[in-house]
């Protein structure tokens, strides 16, 4: 057996270690200079096979970004002069590996990944693409990683990322940040790709979890990273509050067994108080600086649900309230069905059924309308009625914890 080299292993791990908080920042550096997603992307995959293969022998860098960085560049220029294509003139590139070097002393590299985020959310690209190129460019996840995430083949996904990336290039896509008034109106696109990617419908009753876990972690970080780089912006607050809130509750989400636990049966003591008081300061600071949006709805929701750990007892009438505000603005299939719930807690299930059958048209295939039909049915004595839209909940889940929950609400009929 051979015996570890103490070296490898820590030019390796350094390299991870980049690689974790800073690929993102290495690409839009390198994207916002040459105006191409992909050979930023390519050239630092070579930097850190360089890396590898470098520091072993000469030993780590004192700044290994700024060491990426720079190797990615010079690949980039040394490609542009074989092609015989000189993007730049001389003095210019010579220039550009000074600027380098500086930022390399003063250990100070710019953070880019505002402008590679709202690129990958351009208008022109298929919203469908706005997530995935977010995925694979800000965190370097790779095609079979967001495939499986999205339920698509690795080799379907990377051929739609290839078309995404040539299309912005085409385009002329800027990798930069916009100026503040341009930034409030192109932020939408890239909140709801973040969301897209963490998931929506958690807390409906009978929702699945399974397909979006995965991303969920991944989620959180981009919007976190959105609050450092567009603090002023209300609706970054109010995403990141949003999340934060979701995850606090995903150790009560399963009993000991596995077994999927609804939102109204979870013990909120297992709920994490430090992501609560984290969601909440962050939905303070949205609320404070402008009129609440969609997200900051959203997060207020899930805010008067974070109050069962204190009070014990939710405030239905608050959140249909408050799911009233979210519809005026979105009207979304998931956020009509999560209102008639709460109007059935505050109100009866009448009144939950009421609202469940003015969007029955549009809820055909909508797993967690049926789940919430056949909870109201079921309260409103109607038994067979509920067995049957249980079973088309079940038929419609794709997590077997789930489809094992509605067998039991059957069999409790």
């Amino acid at each position: 057996m051979a015996t570890p080299d103490p070296e490898t292993d820590e030019t390796r791990a350094t390299a991870e270690d980049v690689a974790r908080h800073s690929y993102g920042r290495l690409v839009a550096s390198l994207a916002r200079r040459w105006g191409d997603l992909t050979s930023a992307e390519d050239a630092l995959a070579d930097a850190f096979e360089r890396a590898l293969k470098a520091w072993p022998q000469s030993g780590l860098p004192d700044q290994p970004e700024a060491w990426l960085l720079k190797t990615a560049h010079r690949r980039l220029i040394d490609e542009t002069r074989q092609s015989g294509v000189r993007a730049r003139a001389e003095p210019d590139i010579e220039r550009l590996l000074e600027d380098l070097s500086r930022t390399a002393d003063h250990n100070a590299l710019p953070d880019d990944r505002l402008g590679l985020m709202l690129a990958c959310a351009h208008p022109d690209l298929d919203p469908a693409l706005h997530t995935p190129l977010m995925l694979q460019a800000v965190l370097g996840l790779d095609a079979a990683r967001i495939g499986a995430a999205f339920l698509v083949s690795p080799a379907a996904m990377g051929q739609r990322l290839s078309r995404g990336k040539a299309r912005l290039r085409e385009r002329g896509a800027r990798f930069e940040k916009p100026g503040t008034d341009q930034l409030s109106t192109r932020i939408t696109p890239l909140l709801n790709a973040i969301y897209a990617a963490y998931g929506t419908g958690w807390d409906e009753i009978g929702a699945s979890e399974s397909r979006v876990r995965g991303l969920a972690e991944e989620a959180l970080y981009l919007s976190g990273v959105l609050t450092e780089l567009a603090p002023d912006i209300a609706e970054v607050w109010g995403l990141y509050a949003l999340i934060r809130h979701c995850e606090a509750r995903t150790p009560a989400r399963r009993n000991r067994a596995g077994g999927f636990v609804p939102l109204s049966d979870q013990d909120p003591a297992l709920w994490c108080e430090e992501s609560i008081h984290s969601a909440e300061a962050a939905l303070h600071r949205a609320l404070k600086l402008a009129a609440p949006g969609r997200y900051a709805l959203e997060a207020s929701i899930q805010s008067v649900h974070a109050e069962r750990r204190v009070t014990g007892a939710t405030n239905w009438l608050a959140a249909a309230a408050l799911y009233d505000g979210l519809i005026r603005q979105t009207p979304g299939l998931g956020a009509l069905t999560a209102r008639a719930c709460a109007y059935g807690e505050a109100f009866g299930a009448e009144h939950a059924l009421s609202l469940l059958g003015e969007i029955s048209d549009q809820a055909t295939d909508y797993q967690p309308f049926w789940a919430a039909q056949g909870h109201w049915l079921a309260q409103a004595r109607r038994g067979q009625d509920a067995r049957e839209a249980y079973e088309r909940a079940m038929a419609l889940s794709t997590d077997p914890a789930v489809r094992t929950y509605l067998s039991e609400r059957v069999q409790a009929l």
